[in-house]
């Protein structure tokens, strides 16, 4: 079996992911898209006509995200028509599945050349997409009229599990929010060192003017003063019905945990940041870089994919976390660099709990609830950061892993050339 090589990594700037204000928002998908594209084709003198396939990963395909961003982003990029693309959906995680479906190609021999990464425009969001508009059960549901599912799986929001999570495991508003304030506080020191900027292309209009070249989400000002006078996010999503009987998202829970008793504690600084992104990375094999005069960054160790309870949603990165350990035969200790990442503050505190981890190697540089997280792309964002990090640090092993929407969770080890 060959090894499987990223080569190259490139992401957008996140922009705040709401219309009129955010700096991406009026652009299209397909030209954010293009954007990494282009960059990993001109970064790297790659004839388009050689990739074997892209890759690419969009959690919500509706509207001006669907009909396949993989493909189209690549055709609006100016690739030759034989780069293939298509796009998949693991929710959160689809961003780290694309690069480890990627890299299974290669190390079976099936293919040379791939690109692998996602966009995600929250802004589009809410665009209208058919038989569910109107209907706020179906559309924050999830089961898509298969109500009948919730009787062996009932199904909450993200923002209630989460909190129902931190009571489950104990762990105090003041500890999410020491979390939530670090990831700021590591995110204006990386900005300020200018770390980023080997991986960060700009993002042009159609007019060739600047769109955004920089981080538009993180708050540098916040304080622990600030978090502890937000009041709780998810407090209404509670009671909003997640089926057409009425139960409520939290009833969800309780009718899977009976004894659970929680308060709402997560609020929007301890919770990840909507935004609008992409990102793109280039994977080889051997013969692949021979062909192309390529130096490879990195190694792809091992990926892996882990279910957990779906009533919970969040808690499968520990497991896929050790799944991935136990495939590499690595151990914890082996580990530099860890993106876990911060859909919310209790994902990534109760990670660093359970596999006992040293804080200073988890999210050095901030997390989702500084930077965003644009749901698609998120994953290929974090493994690019965690390859720019190891190579600045002259670390070897990275471990990328985060939740997804269903009780799922990828992760991805690389290693450091």
């Amino acid at each position: 079996m060959t090894a499987a090589y990223i080569v190259d990594a490139v992401r957008t700037p996140r922009g705040i992911g709401k219309v009129g204000k955010g700096a991406l928002a009026h652009l299209h998908p397909q030209d954010i898209g293009a954007s990494v594209l282009r960059a990993i084709r001109d970064r790297n003198a790659l004839d388009t006509a050689r990739v074997d396939d892209i890759i690419w990963s969009c959690s919500q395909q509706r509207g001006k995200q669907g009909g396949d961003l993989g493909r189209l982003s690549a055709l609006w990029a100016g690739y030759d028509i034989k780069a293939s693309g298509m796009t998949l959906d693991r929710f959160c995680g689809g961003g780290i599945t694309s690069v480890g479906l990627a890299a299974g190609q290669i190390m079976a021999g099936f293919e040379d050349v791939v690109i692998a990464g996602g966009t995600e425009m929250m802004s589009h969001h809410q665009e209208a997409d058919g038989w569910d508009q109107g209907t706020p059960y179906a559309t924050l549901g999830r089961a898509r009229g298969n109500y009948a599912l919730y009787e062996e799986h009932p199904i909450s929001a993200v923002g209630v599990a989460a909190d129902a999570i931190a009571a489950m495991d104990g762990i105090a508003r003041a500890d999410l929010e020491a979390l939530g304030l670090e990831s700021q506080r590591r995110a204006k020191a990386a900005i300020d060192d200018n770390r980023f900027a080997r991986s960060l292309v700009p993002v042009y209009n159609r007019d060739g003017t600047l769109a955004l070249d920089h981080d538009e989400y993180p708050r540098p000002e916040t304080t622990a003063e600030t978090l502890a006078a937000l009041k709780p996010a998810f407090v209404a999503m509670e009671q909003v019905a997640a089926a057409p009987d009425g139960t409520t998202m939290r009833q969800m829970i309780e009718r899977k945990y009976p004894d659970l008793k929680w308060q709402p504690v997560h609020h929007v600084g301890t919770s990840s940041g909507v935004v609008d992104g992409s990102a793109a990375l280039l994977l080889a094999s051997e013969a692949g870089l021979k062909e192309h005069g390529w130096k490879p960054r990195a190694r792809i160790v091992t990926a892996v994919n882990q279910g957990d309870c779906p009533t919970l949603i969040l808690n499968a990165p520990v497991p896929a976390a050790r799944k991935a350990l136990a495939r590499a035969g690595l151990t914890v200790a082996d580990i530099d660099l860890w993106e876990i990442n911060e859909a919310f503050a209790v994902v990534t505190e109760k990670a660093i709990r359970d596999l006992g981890l040293d804080r200073a190697k988890v999210n050095v540089n901030g997390g989702s609830i500084a930077l965003g997280h644009p749901i698609g792309a998120t994953g290929s964002i974090l493994i690019g950061t965690a390859l720019d990090e190891l190579e600045r640090r002259g670390g070897r092993y990275a471990l990328i892993t985060m939740c997804a929407f269903g009780g799922m969770a990828p992760a991805i080890i690389i290693e450091r050339i």
